[in-house]
């Protein structure tokens, strides 16, 4: 039951990730500044920066399905490798919003969104180590 809910809601989460990558894309300029790297910018032409996005997207959500369609051992890890992917696209979500709202015209505090991005990455790192106490729980739940 789990893991149709998983897949419900990670096919959800791909949506509004290539939804958003669209959108962000539509108001992006020619030379998407990314980053300062010793005082200096950081750009990228945006095509280039859209299929690599595009291709990261589709990989690691064709990872999901092939994992889940031939390789997946257990229903449990193929429910925890759906959880891994939703986690993975709310930090794409998360990600391109930030390059898009940086490389708008408008004046935001940038020092706000800081704690939104760490706390996605958190979210996809600590769902990362949850499987091995998820193994053990089950392992120990199967032998009682």
């Amino acid at each position: 039951m789990i893991l149709k809910i998983f897949k419900a809601v990670w096919f959800v989460s791909l949506l509004a990730v290539l939804a958003n990558l669209f959108y962000v894309y539509a108001g992006l300029p020619e030379q998407v500044q990314l980053f300062t790297s010793g005082g200096e910018w950081v750009e990228a032409g945006k095509e280039p920066l859209f299929y690599t996005a595009m291709v990261t997207i589709g990989v690691f959500n064709l990872l999901v399905y092939l994992f889940s369609v031939n390789v997946a051992p257990s229903e449990t890890f193929r429910s925890w490798l759906h959880g891994q992917i939703i986690t993975l696209n709310i930090f794409f979500i998360i990600t391109l919003s930030l390059i898009g709202l940086y490389n708008s015209a408008e004046h935001f505090d940038y020092s706000r969104i800081g704690g939104i991005v760490y706390a996605s990455v958190a979210l996809v790192l600590v769902w990362a180590l949850s499987w091995p106490f998820i193994w053990l729980w089950q392992n120990a739940k199967l032998k009682k």
